[in-house]
């Protein structure tokens, strides 16, 4: 088979999306979530996360919610199957770094302030200004000198644009931009190719796990292969450190506990020949960068030869056939229609959502991939995870409202006649606050 050749893989909990997460990754007597998915959403803390500030929190996303959540039951059976079993908190996945910022939500604005959404002539776009780089090109994208505050700018140029125009032109300078989608139905989150032979099963205790990744979405598939068991070390360019040390650091921590930590300078002959070994130690390698830069170096997976059973796990924006365009987590989920609605207007779901889901889909495509025999490389995008779970089934029981409580919201479940308040997002650790 042809390297480049798509291919599904028997037994694997990586071959279908739904099918994995309903009848073939769990057994059928696994113990069933029996909450009411709109309530677990408002006891969450993501919803909390999720609308205007002052005005009523959204309930749309609640879809997606239930369906991470079979998520992660579907990742806590697998990883139990072959290693040390994860039993991740939805909530805290999702809203742990938020609670740690004191982050709000904030409806159009992301909750971290970097992202907004944007009207425009034809529809909804959203924009990115998270790095000095960012607001620097904000003139290139508007054709001219800027004398107003950038988004102000922006949002006029929306006004006047279509959401396509707008997005091409702060993709071509390098500012991550999203159009809003209707996601459409049965979207994989992932891509498999052939890149070795499969081997029987293993387990993942002890497995070397070489990570490139940075940010939240790769080094949380890290966290999740090292609490399996596996043995994670975490890989750092000398000039280019991971961006998230500049953050919250007790977050960072979270993401990275009991990994190993090697900082290699790449420019060098001695750095890339360390990292070159390092990836041929490799059981797993995580690696979230341009298919171009470890081609620079020599290192894509298309240039280094694979031992049997390997698993090459490349988590990008848009996939290895988009590989100019750049993604964080909030514009990502726009890219792949995963907003909550308020008075039929998008709003930002929760806090940079995009990240949390792909990192815990990579876990469970790798996991998946390792208990078929490995030897592939997983092409997992972001934009195609958001659009996975905004395509989640609609809630049909019901129905559900949502009032003011004193200083509270409270959501209503007309099906089981019970009610939940909105929780606050949700620490990542008992005492983190």
């Amino acid at each position: 088979m042809d390297s480049r050749t798509d291919l599904r893989a028997p037994r694997a909990v990586v071959d279908e999306w739904i099918r994995t997460l309903t009848t073939r990754a769990v057994p059928a007597d696994y113990p069933a979530d029996l909450d009411c998915p709109v309530l677990a959403w408002a006891g969450s803390g993501a919803m909390a996360l999720t609308g205007h500030d002052g005005a009523e929190p959204v309930l749309s996303p609640a879809p997606a919610y239930r369906l991470l959540r079979e998520t992660l039951r579907a990742l806590s059976w697998i990883t139990g199957d072959l290693g040390d079993r994860v039993d991740l908190d939805a909530a805290v996945v999702l809203t742990g770094r938020a609670r740690r910022a004191g982050l709000r939500r904030a409806g159009r604005r992301s909750a971290n302030g970097t992202s907004r959404l944007l009207r425009t002539a034809d529809g909804w776009c959203a924009l990115t200004l998270s790095r000095p780089d960012d607001i620097d090109a904000v003139p290139a994208i508007l054709g001219g000198v800027l004398d107003a505050d950038p988004w102000t700018a922006l949002e006029a140029a929306a006004a006047r644009s279509s959401s396509d125009g707008l997005v091409q032109r702060a993709q071509l300078v390098g500012v991550p931009a999203s159009v809003l989608i209707t996601p459409p139905r049965n979207t994989v989150p992932w891509k498999l190719s052939r890149i070795a032979a499969p081997v029987g099963s293993r387990s993942l205790r002890g497995l070397v796990v070489v990570d490139l990744s940075s940010m939240w979405a790769g080094p949380l598939c890290a966290r999740i292969l090292g609490l399996a068991g596996a043995r994670v070390i975490k890989v750092e360019g000398a000039h280019r450190p991971d961006g998230a040390r500049a953050g919250d650091p007790r977050f960072f921590d979270w993401l990275h506990g009991g990994h190993e930590f090697r900082r290699l300078d790449f420019r060098t002959d001695a750095g890339r020949k360390a990292l070159e070994e390092l990836l041929d130690s490799a059981d797993i390698v995580l690696e979230a960068s341009r298919p171009r830069a470890l081609a620079q170096l020599g290192l894509a997976p298309e240039d280094r030869p694979h031992r049997d059973g390997r698993i090459w796990l490349s988590l990008t924006g848009y996939g290895r056939s988009e590989p100019m365009r750049v993604a964080f987590g909030d514009d990502a989920a726009v890219a792949g229609g995963l907003v909550g609605r308020h008075e039929g207007e998008p709003v930002f779901c929760a806090d940079a959502i995009a990240d949390p889901l792909s990192g815990i889909c990579a876990a469970l495509a790798v996991a998946g991939a390792h208990r078929s025999g490995g030897g592939v490389l997983i092409d997992l995008s972001m934009q195609a995870t958001a659009a996975a779970f905004a395509a989640a089934p609609p809630i049909t029981h019901g129905p559900h409202s949502v009032h003011r409580h004193g200083e509270d919201w409270i959501v209503e479940c007309g099906a089981t006649q019970r009610h939940r308040t909105v929780a606050a997002p949700v620490a990542l650790s008992p005492g983190d606050d």
